[in-house]
């Protein structure tokens, strides 16, 4: 039998659910559980709503690997300066929401949902890897553009990208990437990188923006077609546009490993079956009673029954 599998990008998710959910949701002893008690409402209407047989909770071991930054030296450092002078960001982890995250591992844990990260990795490569390595449909929840670079029709691979909350989700294939973005799912990533992405420290091509970069990609197939062209007199490239992309080679030759997932990421062994009854029953019931979570968890709990 197919196994449909689903990947989530657990930071991603819980911040969502952090700012989506009022802070005023708290525990008996006054700490915030708005992420907590918003993320379980989030699996549990994406168990319900969308049926996966084995579900992953991917999470950052690593959210600024050292080998990305060794490539790219400015990648999300801008993330590390914000957090060093306290400059407000809103990709920042908030003070009330970085106390949640032990508790969502925990409750986790306690469910019996697989929780898989690896250590100098982020949460993109062990998504990467695990849609690599299915054999039936893979479902990657996400609010990240970055992971677009994942979907194959080909292999069932797409996104579920969260809109509203996760009850509205707009599914990302490659008949959408084609008609949004001009590329299908690899060409993702060559769109990226030669745009560049601010929040994440991704310079890219000066000049070249969205727009440009799919003329490029759509008239040469790829970045290796785009440098070929550079170096091709006859190439029907702009001055303007044959001078940034050479100039910008340093960048071009490291930015494709930095911005392509890694899909060969070593795990440690996990069962990723979605469980019908928890785990740790008493773990989970001493967890619901701390952090106030009743609702949510039971709520959850119920569906993963079913």
């Amino acid at each position: 039998m197919t196994r449909r599998l689903m990947l989530l990008d657990t930071a991603s998710l819980y911040f969502r659910a952090y700012f989506g959910v009022p802070d005023s949701v708290r525990a008996p002893d006054g700490t915030p559980v708005n992420a907590v008690r918003g993320l379980l409402d989030f699996i549990a209407r994406l168990v319900q709503d969308h049926h996966p047989d084995d579900l992953v909770a991917c999470m950052d071991f690593d959210w600024r690997p050292e080998w990305r930054v060794e490539l790219i030296p400015s990648y999300k450092a801008h993330r590390v300066a914000e957090e060093l002078t306290g400059a407000p960001d809103e990709e920042e982890i908030p003070d009330t929401l970085s106390p949640q995250v032990p508790i969502i591992d925990s409750v986790l844990d306690a469910l019996g949902i697989a929780r898989v990260g690896a250590l100098g990795y982020e949460a993109d490569d062990v998504i990467g890897t695990l849609a690599g390595r299915a054999t039936g449909p893979v479902d990657i929840v996400t609010g990240d553009r970055d992971l677009y670079q994942l979907v194959d029709d080909r292999r069932e691979v797409r996104v579920l990208y969260p809109l509203k909350g996760v009850g509205t989700l707009q599914i990302v294939d490659e008949a959408l990437l084609r008609e949004k973005y001009g590329v299908d799912g690899p060409g993702y990533a060559d769109l990226a990188l030669l745009r560049g992405d601010p929040s994440d420290g991704l310079p890219g091509v000066p000049g070249v923006g969205e727009k440009t970069a799919a003329k490029l990609l759509a008239a040469y197939g790829d970045l290796a077609g785009i440098m070929a062209a550079v170096d091709d007199p006859a190439a029907k490239l702009t001055p303007t546009q044959r001078k940034r992309l050479d100039e910008a080679r340093p960048y071009l030759a490291v930015a494709p490993k930095v911005v392509r997932v890694a899909s060969e990421v070593a795990l440690a062994p996990f069962d990723p079956r979605l469980p019908s009854v928890p785990r740790d029953p008493e773990a989970l019931l001493a967890l619901a009673e701390r952090w106030g979570l009743g609702g949510a968890l039971q709520r959850l709990v119920t569906v993963l029954a079913r």
